[in-house]
């Protein structure tokens, strides 16, 4: 062989290869939808048992997956037993010889139940922000061991599971003098335009390995926010920011929504149309509500419009009230990737702009917050009792009850909202609360100054139990070690 050419014949040899793990995700009492990343072009096969030994496993024919993907693929299983623990391995099949597979990569997920069961998730978001990455000499993301410990059914993911638009530096010195050592990845020296780029950062968070170990035993239920296209944007955005070529936010959406769907466990399409927002019912107990509250949002302003379109558009906003008012479960949780009461600013364009819902106080609901002032009087009127919501994006955490005693609109049920996160990002907060829905702080830890590192301990997650016999929710703030900071139990209103 000439030098610098390799044999063909070598391309071939061997056996496909696993290259960043397994993951389950949108698991109900019946489906599931498992994901995988092959070296080469292969055929995805998953067995599915009761037994970790896999005796008598059930086999599901998967895509095969090919560059067209960048070799990853999802294989949807039907037909599970309820409210079962169940064990699955991936195989990756050799397409030009048949009997040829790779070496399994073993996972596992829990089923919904039927029947009234105990039942715990966890939530976070806000994963590799403000060039904090994955540090070796820290443990990595070792969150994700904090909250594979407490062994739950599944982990609501809040957005940010990505940061596109955060480019990584090998070394980044502490106040203390200490040095942040990041993983750095080719993608994660710029900021992503190019569909190759936004996959690369996807790939670069699942090089941890207590990610992938987590992802393994824990299924996912993902939503984004803003980081996985750019801080911030909005449908329509013509952007003006360091380091991009396209400008477009429309452009970079498309590609961030692709690469997003082919790195996620969702049943979610990627062509446009897939809808992001839907429901996941997991038993008689619970249902969550999953809301996309980047696709159909407006422009960032002063939030002050007393018309025109909000957050969540008009199609999600009737499919939010109809569902809730359908839903049968004790519990509605409803997972906000942006938070209803805290003031999130948006300072990229130079001007007093909102990026959230909350405006400040100026009364009777305006711009965003018209939405949820429709939902939440919608709730009281047709008796949909029992919503909890559960945001991050802020990264602090914190615990608000919403009370109409103390609103300036007060047309609603009294509600609790609950912030984690980050994951591991520069930790920042608190923000001011709005008067509009009457949040009133009841918890909050946040770090002494804006972008503290992961190394100081301000990382975050949520815990959730329902107990079956009193149908008693319990929400548990949680730190970086699994710590216990706050915890509250909530009971059914009848």
């Amino acid at each position: 062989v000439p030098a610098g050419r390799t044999a063909p014949a070598l391309l071939r040899s061997g056996r496909a290869r696993v290259t960043h793990g397994v993951q389950a995700g949108d698991v109900t009492a019946r489906e599931a939808v498992v994901w995988t990343r092959s070296d080469r072009p292969a055929r995805m096969l998953v067995e599915v048992s009761r037994r970790p030994d896999f005796r008598g496993a059930e086999r599901f024919r998967g895509p095969v997956l090919t560059p067209d993907t960048d070799l990853t693929g999802k294989t949807f299983l039907r037909g599970l037993p309820a409210g079962e623990e169940l064990h699955y391995r991936v195989v990756l099949a050799d397409l030009d010889r048949h009997g040829v597979t790779s070496a399994p990569a073993v996972g596992r997920l829990r089923t919904a139940p039927r029947r009234r069961s105990d039942l715990s998730f966890v939530w976070s978001g806000d994963l590799a922000g403000q060039g904090w990455g994955i540090n070796p000499e820290m443990g990595g993301y070792r969150i994700f061991d904090a909250m594979s410990a407490v062994d739950p059914d599944f982990f609501l993911c809040s957005g940010d599971l990505v940061y596109s638009d955060g480019p990584m530096a090998p070394t980044v010195a502490l106040p203390d003098g200490r040095t942040w050592r990041n993983l750095v990845t080719p993608e994660k020296t710029k900021v992503a335009e190019t569909l190759a780029e936004y996959r690369g950062q996807f790939r670069y968070n699942l090089e941890d390995t207590a990610f992938r170990a987590f992802n393994a035993r824990v299924p996912m239920l993902y939503q984004w926010d803003d980081h996985e296209v750019l801080n911030n944007w909005y449908p329509g955005e013509v952007i003006d920011r360091p380091g991009y070529t396209e400008k477009r936010a429309d452009v970079l959406a498309a590609r961030a929504r692709r690469a997003m769907f082919e790195y996620t466990p969702t049943t979610v399409r990627a062509q446009v149309g897939g809808r992001i927002f839907r429901k996941v019912s997991y038993g008689p107990l619970l249902d969550v509500f999953m809301l996309d509250m980047r696709t159909y949002k407006n422009p960032n302003t002063p939030g002050t419009e007393t018309s025109g379109p909000g957050l969540l558009g008009a199609e999600q906003v009737a499919w939010l009230k109809r569902e809730l008012r359908a839903s049968r479960a004790t519990w509605k949780v409803i997972a906000n990737d942006l938070p209803l009461g805290l003031i999130v600013p948006d300072g990229t364009e130079g001007k007093p702009n909102i990026e959230g819902v909350a405006q400040g106080d100026n009364g009777r609901p305006l711009g965003r917050e018209r939405e949820f002032a429709e939902v939440l009087s919608y709730a009281k009127k047709h008796r949909v009792r029992n919503m909890v919501w559960l945001t991050a994006d802020v990264h602090y955490t914190a615990a608000h009850y919403y009370d109409p005693a103390k609103a300036a609109f007060s047309d609603f049920d009294p509600f609790w909202e609950f912030v984690s996160g980050p994951l591991n990002a520069g930790a920042f907060g608190p923000n001011a609360l709005d008067s509009t829905f009457g949040a009133t702080l009841k918890f909050q830890q946040a770090p002494p100054h804006a972008n503290t590192s992961p190394a100081e301990g301000f990382q975050f997650f949520g815990q959730v139990t329902i107990d079956a016999a009193s149908e008693t929710l319990t929400v548990t703030l949680r730190d970086l070690n699994g710590k216990a900071l706050f915890t509250k139990p909530l009971t059914p209103v009848r």
